[in-house]
């Protein structure tokens, strides 16, 4: 390998790999502000906020890995062109193109790499994210005892608690009141101030509470005594256990999220999408066999006809002349009743036939973003790497400018014909790839232009243009 292969080599790996952690890092912030209401308050484990945050990254990267590289190609020959050091490889024999050789087989491993990560890794990353993420939603506050509230967060108490301190622990003017379902009454308790602390397992809330009285209801000695007993307690230091099991985090199973597009390999996406699209033909053949009942015809035996009755015939191609106005009446309710069954049938089955061709396009979707992801490094590289070369600035400027651009540009594209799909307005194949189809002239156009050392963006070029311009209008 020649040296200035590995001098582009290593300008890239730099900045893709600081690009790739920076964007990953900003993807996962935007996931917290989104579900920070949901992780907050609630009690859980460190790990398991952290499974949460792993979990998304991994499902980040099909955004985080074409914008890095984008990003990193438009730093890499920004920065070569600012030095000079294109001119340098240019002047010893060069070109462009072969200098950008071992980078399109680096983006190409890339590539490759992506379509594995999305075909074997991101399916059961998608699994245990939604899967814990949906746990995370369900899961009640741990704020269990707020300030002046009646709380009923434990089963058969209800508590309030006049004022906490800082520390959330010391508790001041608590007031408990207990269910007691053997006689059905409620005991009162009432503290002046209390310490709460959870033991050492996380299973039983304990509640120290000091300088307080009981009030206990009781029947009396007697069976048959309506009267009953009333007792209180005082007390210096007495202690509350409340059971908080109910407050870990329950865990759904993960297969039931396994049906979810995003949760399929190729093979489990093509598998559904056939035996999806076979229900969609069957569907379609048993229609017509569904609708043939509604349709009636009516026909006179000849016995009828020998008998003297005589067939009534329509004057005028009007069914309904020669008929009373009673048959006419009853004709026509018939005809209504058949009409509002056969418009019933007809509106079940195509909304059956809706909803399976919206699950079938969002498989044909899946599947053909397996290979989008792949293609979209590809394309946006073609992009990235001529237009440094052409702009010629490096560091986080300019470069992050222009790639927020085109990668918005593509993000919106992909969104439209994703969308567009599966609604049906557009092919599953023509919605995914519209992006790509769209960014890839883009790429050559651009390309051409830095192998020829095109002023594309050369604003004195253009002030020249047109002064140019200007002269021969004048003259």
């Amino acid at each position: 390998m020649k040296k200035i292969h590995l001098l582009l080599l290593r300008s890239f790996a730099r900045p893709f790999a600081v690009t790739f952690f920076i964007v990953m890092f900003v993807l996962l912030m935007l996931f917290l502000f989104k579900y920070i209401d949901d992780l907050i308050g609630k009690g859980f484990e460190w790990y398991t906020i952290a499974q949460l945050m792993f979990y998304s990254s991994a499902t980040n990267v099909a955004m985080a890995l074409p914008l890095s590289v984008l990003l990193s190609s438009i730093m890499t020959y920004g920065s070569l062109g600012e030095n000079y050091e294109l001119v340098a490889i240019k002047s010893a024999g060069v070109s462009l193109r072969r200098a950008m050789y071992p980078m399109i087989i680096v983006v190409a491993i890339l590539s490759v790499a992506a379509f594995i990560f999305s075909d074997n890794m991101l399916p059961i990353a998608n699994e245990k994210y939604y899967s814990l993420l949906y746990d995370v939603r369900q899961q009640k506050s741990a704020n269990l005892l707020p300030e002046g509230v009646f709380s009923n967060s434990f089963p058969g108490y209800t508590i309030r608690v006049s004022k906490k301190d800082p520390d959330g622990r010391t508790l001041h003017g608590v007031m408990i009141y207990q269910t007691n379902p053997t006689t059905n009454n409620t005991d009162v308790l009432i503290a002046k101030e209390g310490l709460m602390y959870r033991t050492p397992d996380n299973k039983y809330l304990v509640m120290k509470l000091k300088d307080g009285v009981r009030y206990q209801e009781s029947p009396g000695d007697h069976g048959y005594e309506p009267r009953q007993q009333f007792t209180r307690f005082r007390f210096k230091e007495t202690e509350q256990k409340f059971d908080i099991s109910f407050m870990k985090l329950h865990r759904t199973p993960e297969s039931l999220f396994r049906t979810a597009v995003q949760m399929m390999d190729l093979k489990q996406l093509k598998y559904f999408g056939d035996s999806t699209r076979k229900q969609t033909d069957s569907t379609l053949m048993v229609n017509y066999k569904l609708i043939t009942p509604y349709f009636k015809y009516f026909s006179v035996p000849k016995k009828a006809l020998t008998r003297g009755t005589q067939p009534v015939t329509p004057k005028n191609a009007d069914p309904l002349s020669g008929m009373t106005l009673q048959q006419k009446t009853t004709a026509m309710i018939n005809a209504l009743n058949e009409y509002r069954s056969l418009q019933e049938v007809i509106k079940n089955r195509a909304d059956t036939y809706t909803e399976q061709m919206r699950n079938l396009h969002r498989y044909d979707i899946e599947y053909q973003k397996k290979f989008t992801l792949s293609a979209a490094c590809i394309a946006l590289f073609l992009i990235g790497a001529p237009l440094g070369a052409i702009i010629r600035k490096g560091g986080l400027g300019m470069p992050i400018v222009v790639s927020v651009i085109f990668f918005l540009v593509y993000y919106i594209i992909s969104t439209i014909g994703e969308k567009s799909a599966k609604d049906g307005d557009w092919s599953p194949v023509f919605g995914s790839w519209i992006a790509i189809i769209f960014l890839t002239p883009i790429g050559i156009f651009l390309s051409y232009k830095a192998a020829n050392d095109s002023v594309l963006f050369d604003m004195e070029a253009y002030r020249r243009f047109f002064k140019r311009l200007i002269g021969r209008k004048d003259d």
